[in-house]
């Protein structure tokens, strides 16, 4: 009896384990900081080359909550030259993830790539453009003055040192 337990608690924790990999490795942050890697012109060039393929690793580390609405993960990415690590940050704006950092770590020390701008001037930006001279909404209104019977009197006595 005590041996089934015991084997019934491993089976269980292999479960949430696995679970918990595959939930995050789904997660929507880094769905998309996947598909970036494997786009961006200069994560080919570093870890790839001409004509080769980035390939994402399967297994994510880190953490998200949904409750707090912030996530930090990363995970592996590797090409014919190269390897590295993927670090990858989002937040949760009602019930949409965005991806707020993503950077490779190259495995041999050099020089961290920052795909975040990358990332950013491939979504769509629904932000309106400034316009400097376009007329407002509307026409704003002069403050009234104040009223003239407003009398203020102070107590006897200055202010104490």
């Amino acid at each position: 009896m005590r041996r089934f337990a015991v084997v019934a608690l491993a089976l269980v924790a292999a479960f949430a384990f696995g679970q918990g990999c595959s939930r995050l490795s789904s997660h929507p942050v880094v769905t998309e900081a996947r598909q970036e890697v494997r786009r961006n012109v200069r994560v080919q060039e570093r870890l790839a080359g001409s004509g080769g393929e980035v390939a994402c690793g399967p297994k994510v580390t880190g953490r998200a909550n949904e409750k707090d609405g912030i996530a930090a993960m990363q995970f592996e990415a590797s090409g014919p030259k190269g390897r590295g690590t993927v670090l990858v940050e989002g937040k949760k704006f009602g019930d949409a993830w965005t991806v707020t950092r993503l950077e490779l770590r190259p495995a041999d020390g050099g020089d961290p790539l920052n795909l975040t701008a990358d990332l950013e001037s491939r979504l769509p930006n629904d932000t309106p453009k400034f316009d400097p001279g376009a007329a407002g909404a509307a026409t704003a209104k002069p403050a009234p003055p104040p009223p003239a019977e407003i009398e203020i009197t102070l107590p006897p006595g200055g202010p104490s040192p």
